[in-house]
């Protein structure tokens, strides 16, 4: 069986005029960083102290902390305050979120060298790199990835609370092999910011871009009767901040797949981005893919066996998850 990598009940029923989003959108391909901060803080690992593993007592790799004594805590330093301030008998009272459901629970914690320690792996933020596949001109919502952030640590998709996107720097490429997935390697610049992450849903991120537009042409968005097995392309950067076109084909249109973010196969037959990158790497999530002067949809997958070929998801499923 091949493995795949990823490069987050009331209908109504509105006419297509009142759809939110426009027609014509600005095609992505820019490279971006991605800061995203949760809800409180996500344990994601435990460390022993005095020779157990104190923290694995209470709480599971997962958990979202909420509050400590009722206070909130999303940063390490909130929680290491609201310890010092409100421990007694070497227990804390602590409120969790766990797989979507608030617990009430008490954090012992054992005081080494003059430090109260939890035995807890933290984490108060994710980071990482990715593409942007679109801009509306008219709403400035944009979306990006493809697919949802899942925490490696956590295999779940991490809630926002809140998010930035940055300008990002491809300084090189690890290539990508049969078997094992390369990636771009980027910088990411955090004094300049490009927009905020609003969601992390499971076609893509979304939210709002902040800067003065990019000055490109708008491409009208496809149809899925548009679509066609055949050559198209991807934009994207291989190298510092330009985007260049390279060459696809689509193999396979799955319809059935058509609210997911596998619903277009397809293979990267480009020589100058094979001998480039080796086939799809990570950090590629996101970047349009166009046929036909249209936009059709964005990288979203590589299959790790066969990495010259991935998935990419339906521009309109992802416009239309923006909206919402």
């Amino acid at each position: 069986m091949k493995k795949i990598l990823l490069t987050l009940s009331i209908i109504i029923l509105l006419p297509l005029n009142m759809l939110a989003y426009s027609e014509n959108i600005i095609p992505g391909g820019e490279n971006i960083g991605i800061e995203i901060n949760s809800e409180g803080l996500i344990v994601v690992g435990f460390y022993k102290v005095n020779g157990k593993y104190i923290g694995s007592e209470t709480l599971e790799v997962g958990d979202i902390i909420l509050t400590i004594e009722g206070v909130n805590v999303d940063s390490i330093n909130e929680m290491s305050a609201a310890i010092e301030k409100n421990i007694k008998n070497n227990e804390v009272n602590i409120q969790i979120k766990r797989n979507g459901k608030i617990k009430n629970a008490k954090l012992t914690l054992i005081k080494d060298e003059g430090v109260y320690k939890t035995g807890l792996y933290i984490k108060e933020k994710v980071t990482g790199i990715g593409t942007i596949t679109y801009i509306d001109p008219k709403t400035k919502i944009y979306g990006a990835l493809g697919h949802e952030i899942i925490m490696n640590e956590t295999k779940s998709r991490v809630e926002v609370k809140s998010g930035n996107i940055y300008e990002s720097y491809v300084n090189g490429i690890d290539r990508s092999v049969d078997g094992a997935v390369g990636s771009k390697n980027a910088t990411i610049l955090y004094e300049k910011q490009l927009g905020t992450i609003n969601e992390n849903k499971s076609v893509g991120i979304f939210g709002k871009y902040n800067k003065t537009l990019p000055e490109k042409e708008t491409l009208k968005v496809a149809e899925w009767k548009d679509i066609k097995t055949g050559a198209a392309k991807i934009y994207t950067i291989t190298e510092k901040d330009v985007v260049e076109e390279y060459e696809i084909e689509i193999t396979k249109l799955n319809k059935n797949e058509i609210n997911s973010n596998k619903s277009i196969s397809f293979k990267i037959t480009d020589e100058r981005l094979l001998e480039r990158s080796g086939g799809i790497v990570q950090g590629m999530s996101g970047s349009p893919i166009i046929q036909d002067d249209k936009i059709i949809g964005a990288v979203t997958h590589v299959i790790i066996d066969d990495v010259n070929n991935g998935y990419g998801v339906f521009i309109r499923t992802m416009l239309e998850e923006g909206e919402n």
